[in-house]
């Protein structure tokens, strides 16, 4: 099944002579080697920051527990992160699969770079898939002292990347699927948005209903952690080691600069700006002020090894724990995955627990909605066997509603939607949100992290925005 999914997809139809030219053309790349990886780990005395000092006093209401603050609309999820880096006073610790080189990545360059320039130190580690034609930029940003670039499973071939995946698909197809920053060791967002308009309902044409979750507590300690393991492993190279013989001038910094700070400024004249200066986060400039749901929480994540592992085990992948906490599940169990696609033995699996008496219910994107058909195409091979075994599915709709505090701003972001959210809720106790979806590619070939955490509220929010909200946001199939 996993061949649905395979990045390689898209070059099906490319003729058998462009292939062997391909091969030809990146065949003989490969990999730097002797490559001088600087460990560099996590500073964990950070109480002293401004960070620290204002969530000391929250910590000490709730021992031994972590808060968890969802951010739902892409509006609140950008200025969230917006605020971490401008909060931040010793260390950003930044993991994406994709930052689009738009508005809100170009905002959000500016606002790292301007970090490092107050002596913030920087760690920014993005998978290689989505840099291309970027690396002048991220070059850029790597001649910064306080700031260092390094990619996950890199391409060799940096100006023919299509040569990469016909000579060496099986490596290039697993990819770093992580989403987090982090701040300070102090506060953490993690889940479902990359960095791009699309995530953050800044895009005019389609936006992704997304979930972030902002996290203070012990649990960053931990996110930290799992990051250093990643920034440190064999599989993460500094970008440097591809430019060894081409170094950034003063020129091209100086340069890159006036043009990041003229973005910045045109871009504070923005409807899209004047919205964001209208949310409470960004008028209280503190994450202090807002409303935690607090309690236990288990991180869980694949171990950058699954690059090379060939069977999936408890030890290095997160699939497994994510089936544990469906075990668990006694009464309902709500997943909400926009590529599911669940194969035969999880079909089976979730029908056995509707058999126990749980009710399971699962909104996935409707295929107008959904931005990879081949996904769609997958899933809908199980719709009836999952309405006949008693789930209830829906998907959810292509056009987007526009709520009653948008009709009365100026900017309502994008007419169209697409789902992108991860999260699941068991119970209506206890939550899980990250950057896994139900699929192929999610279990076997990307890697992911997440956070099970405790939390009535949100879990019966969620429960019962089904019940209220389902049938107007999605279509219920029958």
């Amino acid at each position: 099944m996993s061949n649905l999914f395979t990045i390689t997809t898209c070059f099906r139809l490319a003729t058998p002579v462009l292939f062997v030219v391909l091969l030809m053309l990146g065949g003989c790349a490969s990999l730097p080697e002797d490559v001088q990886r600087k460990p560099s780990y996590v500073i964990e005395d950070t109480s002293g920051t401004k960070l620290g000092r204002d969530i000391k006093p929250l910590l000490a209401k709730h021992p031994g527990k972590s808060g968890f603050h969802a951010l739902g609309p892409g509006t609140d999820a950008f200025a969230a992160r917006a605020l971490l880096v401008e909060r931040a006073e010793k260390t950003l610790d930044v993991q994406y699969y994709i930052w689009h080189d738009d508005l809100t990545g170009k905002v959000l360059h500016n606002r790292i770079l301007h970090a490092a320039d107050r002596g913030v130190r920087v760690r920014l580690l993005l998978d290689d898939l989505d840099t291309a034609g970027k690396d002048e930029i991220l070059n850029i940003l790597d001649a910064h002292p306080n700031i260092e670039v390094r990619l996950f499973n890199p391409f060799a071939n940096r100006n023919n990347r299509v040569g990469d995946f016909v000579a060496d698909a099986g490596r290039m197809n697993h990819r770093m699927h992580n989403k987090s920053i982090t701040a300070d060791n102090q506060a953490t967002i993690f889940g479902g948005r990359n960095i791009g308009d699309e995530y953050f309902d800044a895009a005019e044409v389609v936006g992704f209903t997304d979930l972030d979750v902002l996290a203070i507590g012990p649990v960053v300690s931990e996110v930290s952690q799992a990051f250093d393991l990643y920034w440190n492993s064999q599989w993460v190279y500094p970008l440097a080691a591809f430019y060894k013989d081409k170094q950034i001038d003063e020129s091209q910094i100086k340069a890159f600069r006036q043009e990041s700070d003229a973005f910045i400024k045109e871009a504070s004249t923005t409807e899209y700006a004047a919205a964001l200066r209208a949310l409470e986060i960004v008028k209280q400039k503190s994450v202090v002020r807002l409303d935690y749901s607090w309690g236990k929480w288990y991180l869980v994540y694949d171990q950058p090894s699954k690059v090379e592992a060939e069977k999936i085990k408890k030890e290095t992948h997160l699939a497994p724990a994510l089936k544990d906490g469906m075990d668990r599940t006694k009464s309902e169990l709500i997943i909400v995955s926009p590529y599911f696609v669940p194969g035969s033995r999880f079909t089976n699996y979730l029908v056995s627990l509707v058999e126990k008496g749980v009710r399971v219910r699962i909104l996935t994107n409707s295929l107008a909605a959904n931005d990879v058909p081949l996904v769609h195409a997958g899933y809908m091979r199980y719709r009836e066997d999952l309405l006949r075994g008693g789930v209830e599915l829906y998907e959810y709709k292509a056009i987007k509603g526009v709520s009653k505090e948008k009709q009365k701003a100026k900017w309502s972001g994008s007419s169209r939607a697409s789902l992108h959210g991860k999260f699941l809720s068991f119970d209506r106790q206890y939550m899980f949100v990250g950057s896994f979806n139900l699929d192929g590619r999610s279990v076997a070939l990307n890697t992911e992290l997440g956070v099970f955490f405790e939390s009535p509220k949100y879990a019966r929010m969620m429960a019962n925005g089904f019940d209220q909200k389902a049938m107007t946001k999605a279509y219920k199939l029958i």
